[in-house]
């Protein structure tokens, strides 16, 4: 038997946790159960990250985390419990599978448009990374962090997971064409590991006409890897596309840790009432039988959940209106009983169980995870982002002034947008610019000399935040300013 950490979760989470183990206990599932505080009651405790010390201390022994949805206090300024987990401990890999399931009326089934699309979400990095500053009293500032570390980890398992998976194509969504250095180091990387996997067709679509071409045609996409942010808007069109987020899985994969989760709300209107839906949980947990090698179980209990729906079995939120919906309970005892059956469309096979070995190994200090630089780095300028109301053309007078003998203004932006040495006055301001000095000759500066520009400007205006602007070998680690 091997035990996990299990989170029942709040409002409708204890319900629907109950009803997807009723499932695995009828199944007879060789697993144990160590419950964990987490969630909103915990936070209300005082515990500010959502859970207590021994939640975590067992949940990083066992490896294997399954969650209900939580809810994160509002207006408390704590972050969500469902973010922090996963970048706490590294599940690096968000993974989630969208798939007609019959007895679940869509669009596309409708139609006749079959669908099933796997979407790889980077998880930790992006704007998730929730660095934020209000930089002056009418601008916030949010950092956004991609790594090519952390590119590589996600996108590595994209592939591997597809080619395991027999699929055919796999397709990165990206911003490339604006975020040239973040969206750009994403999509580097996707081609560079696209070259150890050559029987799969790797290509790249902009995330805007990606979502437009997911509900046209999403019959034509099979894997698609993401970063964090544009990952959370992609999967969840996609669960509209199969039916809400009520039938979408998720899957938290990490080296060490994994979590295993419903991503939807916790409802808490319909909380309390044994109404809710469970098929979401019931798919995250089958994810979670699969990666523990537990291949039987898995699709006996999906065939069964798979036949339950084709026999019009539903709860409140889907199916048809002529056929009378079942609570929670009624539910999962529709696919207990149904265990054995075979569905007409999408029957999984019978594979046998994997022998179950552990994930976890003790860990004396963080991993450090880092691409070896071989071309060098070598500061060439920095931008520094100054606070005024003042006209660009006085801004750019008083930072002459100061420029000395390394430097030389090269052009000041206002929310991205060149109004120095040219603009336009139609442009509008906002009280910050940014001030980009660049090294005479673009020899390289020391850091010494910039904090002496600092100082110098700073006899002129509140400086906001620095930037350095980097030149790894002979290539820019630094974008134009939009007109620049």
């Amino acid at each position: 038997m091997t035990k996990i950490a299990v989170a029942k979760g709040d409002g409708i989470g204890p319900e629907i946790m109950e009803a997807v183990l009723s499932v695995f206990e009828a199944a007879k599932v060789p697993l144990t159960y160590e419950f964990v505080d987490m969630g909103k009651w915990v936070f209300d405790k005082g515990y500010s990250n959502g859970m207590t010390p021994e939640a975590q201390q067992s949940i990083e022994s066992l490896g294997i985390l399954f969650k209900g949805p939580m809810e994160t206090p509002k207006g408390k300024g704590v972050k969500s419990v469902n973010v922090t987990a996963r970048k706490t401990w590294n599940t690096y890999a968000n993974k989630r599978v969208f798939q007609t399931l019959h007895g679940v009326d869509t669009v596309f089934s409708k139609a006749g448009i079959p669908i099933d699309i796997t979407v790889v979400r980077e998880n930790i990095e992006d704007t998730y990374g929730g660095i934020e500053h209000m930089i002056t009293h009418d601008v916030a500032l949010s950092r956004r962090f991609i790594t090519r570390p952390g590119s590589m980890q996600v996108i590595k398992y994209a592939f591997e997971m597809a080619s395991k998976n027999g699929a055919k194509r796999i397709t990165c969504g990206h911003k490339a064409n604006i975020m040239k250095l973040t969206d750009g180091l994403f999509l580097e990387c996707f081609y560079e590991v696209a070259k150890d996997y050559p029987d799969l067709k790797a290509d790249d679509v902009i995330v805007d006409d990606l979502c437009m071409k997911l509900v046209t045609r999403p019959d034509l996409f099979d894997t698609v890897v993401l970063t964090n942010l544009q990952g959370d808007i992609v999967s969840d069109l996609c669960a509209g596309l199969v039916g809400g987020l009520g039938f979408a899985p998720s899957a938290n994969i990490g080296d060490h840790i994994c979590i295993f989760e419903a991503v939807h709300g916790t409802a808490p209107d319909i909380a309390g009432k044994n109404i809710a839906n469970p098929t979401a949980l019931l798919l995250s947990g089958l994810a979670m039988l699969r990666h523990l090698g537990l291949m039987e179980s898995a699709a006996m209990i999906e065939n069964a959940l798979l036949y339950t729906l084709e026999q019009g079995v539903h709860t409140g939120d889907f199916g048809t209106k002529g056929t009378a919906s079942v609570n929670t309970t009624d539910f999962s005892k529709a696919i207990t009983a149904n265990f054995g059956k075979t569905p007409a469309h999408g029957a999984k096979p019978m594979l046998p169980n994997k022998p179950i070995t552990p994930t976890t190994f003790k860990l004396d200090k963080n991993p450090m995870i880092f691409s070896k630089d071989e071309d060098g780095v070598k500061i060439v300028g920095v931008d520094l982002f100054i606070e005024s109301t003042e006209q660009p053309s006085i801004v750019a007078e008083k930072a002459l002034k100061q420029t000395g003998d390394l430097f030389k203004l090269v052009t000041i932006s206002n929310r991205g947008t060149q109004v120095w040495p040219k603009g336009s006055v139609f442009t509008n301001l906002v009280e910050q610019y940014c001030c980009r000095f660049e090294s005479v000759g673009e020899t390289a500066v020391t850091q010494t000399d910039i904090m002496a520009l600092y100082k110098r400007i700073a006899e002129d205006f509140k400086v906001c935040s620095t930037e350095l602007l980097n030149v790894f070998g002979d290539k820019k680690g630094y974008s134009l300013a939009q007109g620049q």
